[in-house]
């Protein structure tokens, strides 16, 4: 209800401060904001580091895990593996997983190549690139086969 007189508007207010005004739209009141304390206790969160030393290093990555008896401990991070790339763009393999170079022995072989040629080295569009190369090349030949020939009938006859 928008009014604009200041007395009517006092008056709604206050209505809608009083609790008999929920029992009027047959719903209970809302439940009382709980007091906000200043600040929270916090406990020690102070992780130690378990290997090598404390410096925040790609390869000394740490994420904290807090143990079923309370206590924040640090679980060491890997690296996150690059994985394959086509030897001739350099772009990213698809279809093949990221690993690390020691872990690819221990996947199966559908998850280390592509079935295609060339499958697990170029990618798709390199060999497409490749394929046509080597046919125009071929067709190229034809053509010089064909012309050498037809000079030779010529300088035959």
């Amino acid at each position: 209800m928008h009014t604009h007189h200041p007395f009517l508007q006092i008056m709604w207010s206050t209505l809608l401060q009083n609790d008999w005004r929920w029992a009027l739209l047959g719903r209970p009141p809302p439940p009382p904001e709980p007091e906000r304390k200043a600040f929270t206790m916090v406990k020690n969160v102070r992780i130690t580091y378990r290997r090598r030393h404390s410096y925040a290093t790609r390869s000394n990555g740490i994420k904290a895990v807090k143990t079923p008896g309370g206590k924040l401990v640090a679980q060491y991070r890997k690296k996150r593996a690059a994985g394959p790339k086509c030897g001739d763009c350099k772009q990213s393999l698809k279809g093949i997983k990221h690993l690390q170079s020691k872990e690819y022995k221990n996947v199966s072989k559908t998850h280390r190549t592509v079935s295609r040629a060339y499958g697990g080295s170029r990618c798709a569009t390199c060999v497409r690139q490749r394929i046509v190369r080597a046919f125009l090349i071929e067709e190229q030949k034809i053509v010089k086969k064909v012309l050498m020939e037809k000079l030779k009938k010529s300088k035959s006859a």
